[in-house]
């Protein structure tokens, strides 16, 4: 785990200002020893909406993807972070992209019970193709795919027999009752 990532995830703002002002880190660059996160992704599962804004500010990628699939919108849904949410579809991005195993962010707001994630996503999943239907019509790059991952799960997919109604099944059979998931 960088500083950066660090500093993002405990929620340390004028930290995480000072790196990127000084350039010390990239605010893209994926931690292997935490399946891919970059510091967009810490932001968005610990709530920090103007932490989200200032990386977006300083280059951070809205479409870049843990292994497992997960954008900085799975991990606002997942945990509830309706504001990150928010400021994340303010910002353009990715709002219904599909993870690993089929599931879109709006998906795991539902597993997890948050339902005023899942009203907001729902709209948010059409405004979202709205703005990219108009943005392509204008010419306008959107940065929609992370190329490293679609290679990523390229691979992973013809080297192992992958049913994603498995995965499913045991997401949702823990003993405890409990949904579990690895981003």
């Amino acid at each position: 785990m960088t500083e950066l990532h660090e500093a993002v995830a405990l929620g340390k703002y004028d930290l995480v200002e000072e790196i990127l002002q000084r350039e010390l880190a990239d605010p893209n660059c994926k931690d292997a020893d935490w399946s891919d996160r970059t510091p967009l992704h810490w932001a968005a599962a610990n709530g920090h909406s103007k932490i989200v804004k200032l990386l977006v500010e300083h280059g951070a990628r809205l479409a870049l993807r843990t292994e497992a699939g997960w954008t900085p919108v799975h991990f606002a849904a997942e945990s509830g972070q309706l504001g990150v949410l928010r400021t994340l579809h303010s910002l353009h991005a990715p709002m219904d992209a599909p993870d690993l195993y089929g599931d879109v962010p709006r998906r795991l707001a539902e597993i997890y019970g948050h339902k005023a994630c899942v009203k907001f996503l729902e709209i948010a999943e059409i405004e979202y193709r709205a703005y990219c239907q108009m943005a392509k019509s204008k010419g306008i790059q959107l940065d929609e795919k992370d190329d490293a991952w679609e290679l990523k799960k390229e691979e992973l997919l013809k080297s192992k027999p992958f049913s994603p109604k498995k995965h499913l099944k045991h997401k949702m059979h823990r003993k405890d009752g409990v949904p579990s998931r690895k981003q």
